[in-house]
C-alpha cells in the first residue's frame, strides 16, 4: 500500500506546465533522491507533497485519503518540508526551537533538543545565539533541527546541504539515514549525483515537469 500517491498530477503557473501529468507512488520507508536539471519541477513536486500548493489537475492521496480531505495544518505535522533557503524567525535560536512545541501546546522536551543538537554537532550554547549572526550552514542545521523535533512521517528536503561543508554534509546525511531507518520516509532533492545514490533506495529523475525515470537502487 502506498503512503503517498500522485495520480495524474499537473501543476500550471501562468499557463506553463511546471508538473505535467505525473503519477508516482511512494512507499512507507522509502528514501527517494530526486534529481533533474534546474527548473525541471523538483521543488514544485515537494511543495505539492507538503500541500503548500494544490494540483491544477489530478489528485494526491496520503494514506488512501485525498489531500483535500485533510486539515492542511495537521497534515504538515506529518509531512515536514525543509527548504533550500532556511528561514529563521525572531531574534534567537531558542525562539525557533520552542515553536514546534508551542503550536502543539506541549512542554519543551529538552532531552530531544539536546539529542538533535548533538546529532548535528551544534553546541548547546547556540540556543541563545542571535539568528542574524549565524552562517548559512548554521541556519540550515538549525532549520533542520526545528523540523525534526517531532519526527515526521514524511520528510521533504530541498538541497539542504548546499550551504554546508563536506564534514557537515556527511553529518546531515548520516542523521537522515538514521531517521529513515527509524521509519521516516524521505524525499531529498539534490544536484549532487554522488549524494543522490549514496543512501537512497530509489532515484527519481524529473525533466520538463515529467518523470524521466524511477530507478530502484536497492
Amino acid at each position: 500500500m502506498s503512503l503517498l500517491e500522485f495520480r495524474n498530477v499537473s501543476f500550471e503557473n501562468g499557463g506553463n506546465a511546471i508538473i505535467d501529468n505525473i503519477s508516482l507512488s511512494i512507499e512507507s520507508g522509502d528514501y527517494v533522491s530526486v534529481i533533474g536539471p534546474s527548473g525541471s519541477g523538483k521543488s514544485t513536486l515537494l511543495k505539492l507533497c507538503s500541500h503548500l500548493i494544490s494540483p491544477t489537475s489530478g489528485s494526491i492521496v496520503y494514506k488512501e485519503k485525498n489531500f483535500i480531505d485533510y486539515d492542511p495544518t495537521k497534515l504538515r505535522k506529518s509531512i515536514a518540508y525543509c527548504f533550500q533557503t532556511p528561514y529563521l524567525f525572531g531574534d534567537t535560536v531558542i525562539e525557533n526551537i520552542r515553536f514546534p512545541f508551542s503550536i502543539r501546546n506541549l512542554r519543551i522536551d529538552q532531552k530531544r533538543i539536546n539529542e538533535l543538537f548533538t546529532m548535528f554537532y551544534i553546541p548547546a550554547d547556540y540556543l541563545n545565539k542571535d539568528v542574524k549572526i549565524l552562517s548559512g550552514g548554521e541556519k540550515q542545521r538549525i532549520a533542520l533541527i526545528r523540523t525534526l523535533l517531532f519526527k515526521p512521517e514524511i520528510l521533504l528536503l530541498d538541497e539542504v546541504t548546499s550551504a554546508l561543508d563536506s564534514e557537515n554534509t556527511k553529518n546531515v546525511e548520516e542523521a537522515i539515514v538514521s531517521l529513515n531507518r527509524e521509519g521516516t520516509t524521505v524525499l531529498w532533492v539534490t544536484h549532487n549525483l554522488e549524494q543522490s545514490r549514496k543512501c537512497a533506495n530509489k532515484l527519481l529523475t524529473i525533466e520538463g515537469g515529467k518523470i524521466k525515470s524511477l530507478e530502484v537502487l536497492r
